[in-house]
């Protein structure tokens, strides 16, 4: 039998009903006891690292759950990690970026209802993902939630309160798990080299969602305070005409001291594309950004931190390791 870490952080799954609202009140040897059919699919042993709403997640949390998949990666055949809905698609497009070239499976579930009520998605998303983590195909970091299996930086929560909570964007399920049974879709190539772990993450990064009328006297701000922005921009992308004079400006002024800017897109799916529009076209052509193409938000922002963290040096060298293919991120590097 494989030999799995369970790690507890908390989240709806873990919670209990106070006067307040659900909160994290269970542990990780609480949560093992709803699930005694786990006996049968491999050995568990667990820790807790923290008990966390998930909306409190912060990089250092993913630098703690990075510690201990490194500390206990000899021990282990791979890993299930316990996290809450709200920010689990961060917590595991990070992950993804931090943890390298893992042989063993890093799993990352949650539950949109807590494991102690009598109806909920929480015992069968855990055991699926014991089944996963047990699997001799399965490796790298990936979630698993609602029977499906979601490469680690393809997942966004499109649900607030529905059971299948999460979608992969842009890029098909590496499985399904049906009856306790695995189905793959995408076999997973084994990995090059040894596994590598990076904790140096640089924050500052923000999002600058785009609205109709949207003032352009945010942009100097933004500029001066956050090394990274990325602008959700409205279909395929492009900046709004008004406030093209200001941008314009502020691009010229930070553009060689090491600030960065992301063009992303506010839909979902089929990702962005700034060479079809006017209003994108020329912005492109006339400043060196980065364009999302099918990223997610989660895998831009995470993946930004983690280039930034390590220092890599200069827009090129940013560019070309940004839209270097980690964890199936981004495909349609073709038009970069």
């Amino acid at each position: 039998m494989k030999k799995i870490l369970m790690i507890g952080t908390g989240g709806t799954i873990a919670s209990t009903h106070t006067e307040q609202g659900l909160r994290p009140g269970l542990g990780t040897e609480d949560i093992l006891r709803y699930i005694p059919a786990v006996r049968d699919i491999c050995q568990v042993e667990a820790i807790q690292v923290c008990s966390l709403d998930s909306t409190n997640v912060t990089p250092e949390h993913w630098k703690l759950l990075a510690r201990t998949v490194e500390e206990n990666y000899e021990r282990f055949d791979g890993f299930v990690i316990c996290h809450g809905t709200d920010t689990l698609a961060y917590t595991a497009a990070a992950l993804s970026y931090m943890i390298r070239n893992s042989e063993k499976p890093i799993v990352i579930t949650g539950a949109q209802k807590p494991i102690c009520m009598d109806v909920t998605d929480a015992r069968t998303n855990l055991l699926d993902s014991f089944i996963y983590a047990a699997d001799d195909g399965s490796r790298n970091v990936s979630i698993v939630f609602d029977g499906k299996v979601i490469a680690g930086t393809r997942a966004k929560k499109e649900r607030a309160k529905s059971y299948d909570a999460f979608s992969s964007i842009n890029f098909p399920y590496l499985a399904v798990i049906q009856d306790g049974l695995l189905v793959r879709y995408i076999r997973e190539e084994p990995c090059a080299g040894v596994p590598e772990f990076f904790y140096d993450l640089k924050d500052s990064v923000c999002v600058l969602k785009l609205v109709p009328g949207l003032r352009g006297d945010i942009l100097p701000w933004l500029f001066e305070h956050y090394d990274c922005v990325v602008i959700e921009s409205f279909g395929v992308g492009g900046i709004p005409q008004t406030l093209l004079p200001v941008f314009y400006e502020e691009m010229e002024k930070w553009k060689d001291r090491g600030k960065y800017v992301v063009m992303a897109t506010q839909v979902a799916k089929e990702g962005s594309n700034m060479t079809v529009y006017e209003v994108g076209k020329q912005v492109k052509q006339d400043f060196e950004l980065l364009e999302a193409y099918d990223m997610t938000l989660e895998a831009v922002i995470t993946k930004m931190m983690w280039l930034m963290g390590r220092g890599v040096p200069g827009y090129a060298r940013v560019k070309r390791e940004f839209y270097t293919e980690i964890n199936h991120d981004v495909l349609f590097t073709k038009r970069k």
